[in-house]
């Protein structure tokens, strides 16, 4: 017996097929959506890991490499699917609980927010190459950050910084232009790296940096530093496209060389091993002191910081800070005149001095 033909349904039942699919939140296309049997099997961590990695910036494989490889370790055979919003914070907790402890260190809770931001990380991908249909580390609470204990360090505190640096090491003519840089500057470690002597306008007395998240920024340097990245430069045979920062022996510097230059103060200055002094109190010092003294514009401008885009940050789109302005707060920080500044009512008044 031959099977019957149903019947079209009537435009009643139409509607009320509608109704039932609007009162649970179902749009028809979504009955066409092919079921998660036929959705391809997600790759595991170990398989899906190398490729996110090789497809990231160099600093966000630096930041997030080690914790990608902790969760190779863990979860490597699993698939990227698996885990649930639990489990994540579970790894998260052990993660954090197995630090490597630091005398800067507060509690963990930057490696756990490092952990999750690179989970989310690695699961936005995965959901953009359609492997897996959402990112369930987006469900885990990152911690609370905890404030950090950098400040600006007065006048004193800086000199004797600067004085021993100056006076140990094997390279004081680097540590002391490493210091000067990033206190003219207030630029980051990874600007510093990133500088290269094509990178010098020694007419205008102008440094491009080039800092996180691709930014860059004209910057003035004073004319005495300015003659001294130049003849580094020249001393040391930095080509003209490559770093400009280099040992005696002409290679380049690393991050390292900051880890060594402020082990070796703390060892000499008791205070800055106990607090943590690092290069970024230098960015610190500076800032705080142009905000005081040019105001909060000049300050976000000198340290290349990207506008809002509500409240106070607004009114700044319009009374931004500009390149003049920057190199008058530079001339007043190092008392010395710079070809690009403007007239200021506080210029001539040193850093130094002003604490």
């Amino acid at each position: 017996m031959s099977a019957e033909t149903p019947a079209s349904p009537s435009s009643g039942e139409l509607d009320a097929a509608r109704l039932l699919l609007a009162r649970l939140g179902v749009r028809p296309e979504d009955l066409l959506a092919p079921v998660a049997s036929e959705r391809p099997a997600a790759p595991s961590f170990a398989e899906y890991v190398p490729v996110v990695s090789g497809a990231v910036s160099d600093g966000t494989r630096r930041v997030y490499g080690s914790y990608w490889n902790r969760l190779v370790e863990q979860w490597g055979d699993r698939r990227l699917d698996e885990p649930t919003p639990t489990e994540i914070e579970a790894l998260s907790r052990r993660v954090r609980a197995g630090r490597v402890i630091r005398r800067n260190g507060r509690g963990g809770s930057l490696s756990a927010e490092h952990f999750i931001a690179a989970l989310r990380c690695l699961y936005r991908h995965a959901v953009d190459d359609e492997l897996v249909a959402d990112n369930p580390a987006k469900r885990v609470a990152k911690p609370r950050r905890v404030a950090s204990t950098r400040h600006a360090l007065v006048g004193e505190r800086l000199a004797e910084i600067n004085e021993v640096a100056a006076s140990t090491g094997d390279d004081p003519v680097l540590d002391t232009l490493l210091l000067r840089l990033h206190t003219e500057t207030a630029c980051r470690r990874g600007g510093a790296l990133a500088l290269r002597p094509c990178d010098l306008d020694a007419e205008q007395c102008l440094i491009l940096l080039r800092e996180k998240g691709g930014t860059s920024r004209l910057q003035p340097v004073s004319p005495t530093l300015m003659a001294h990245l130049l003849a580094h430069a020249a001393e040391r045979g930095a080509p003209r496209e490559g770093q400009l920062l280099r040992r005696m022996d002409g290679t380049p510097i690393t991050r390292r060389r900051y880890n060594s230059l402020f082990a070796r103060i703390g060892r000499h200055l008791p205070w800055a091993a106990a607090q943590g002094v690092s290069a970024h109190w230098l960015r610190h010092t500076t800032l705080t002191w142009v905000e005081r003294v040019y105001g909060y514009a000049v300050a976000q401008a000198y340290a290349g910081h990207a506008e809002g885009t509500g409240g106070e940050d607004t009114t700044l789109t319009y009374a931004r800070a500009k390149l003049p302005e920057v190199a008058a707060a530079l001339a007043g920080l190092v008392g010395e005149d710079h070809p690009l500044a403007e007239a200021h009512p506080s210029a001539g008044s040193e850093m130094g001095r002003s604490e």
